[in-house]
């Protein structure tokens, strides 16, 4: 269907995103190459914390640059929940994300403050150095070692269809067999 629609012209890219398990994108990248596919781009959480917990950046990203696929960086800030941490500032947010191998880094802009801040870090950015990466990465190592920060990880209060398991579909009768033996 998404082929089809592409072929009319109706969508140009065909991309999943997800931010749980970077296992769940490795897999879905799997399936895709089984059958011939290749996505355009994938759509994870990349932050100053990921690379300590359940890491996109050191598992998925490799990955998708190697296989020349779009990476659209989200959860720079991780909806305003790393900064709660206190351990780095929102332009040192935003600069980590903007020097990993992405294509967007996306961050919400709820406000002109917000929006000023993004722009400001956009303007100040300039590729960080290892020592500048790694002290970063030292800042947050602590905090970020089990996920806190990262909840969409962590918990299913991002999760929709725990609140609505009916989207998942029936169980398959060989599943079902398996649960109940």
């Amino acid at each position: 269907m998404l082929l089809e629609a592409r072929k009319a012209g109706k969508i140009r890219y065909i991309g999943f995103t997800g931010h749980k398990d970077p296992r769940i994108h490795l897999h879905m990248l799997e399936v895709a190459r089984e059958n011939g596919f290749s996505f355009d781009t994938v759509q994870m959480p990349l932050n100053v914390m990921d690379a300590h917990y359940r890491s996109f950046e050191k598992i998925v990203l490799p990955e998708l640059v190697k296989q020349n696929i779009g990476v659209l960086g989200m959860k720079s800030m991780a909806n305003g929940i790393i900064l709660k941490s206190g351990t780095v500032t929102p332009v040192e947010c935003l600069h980590y994300a903007l020097n990993l191998p992405t294509s967007v880094v996306i961050t919400g802009c709820d406000s002109m403050e917000v929006l000023d801040q993004a722009v400001d870090a956009v303007h100040t950015f300039r590729p960080l150095s290892v020592p500048q990466r790694e002290a970063l990465l030292a800042k947050t190592r602590a905090v970020a070692a089990r996920g806190e920060f990262e909840p969409f990880k962590t918990s299913s209060i991002f999760d929709s269809t725990a609140t609505h398991p009916e989207w998942l579909g029936e169980e398959p009768q060989s599943v079902r067999n398996m649960m109940l033996a």
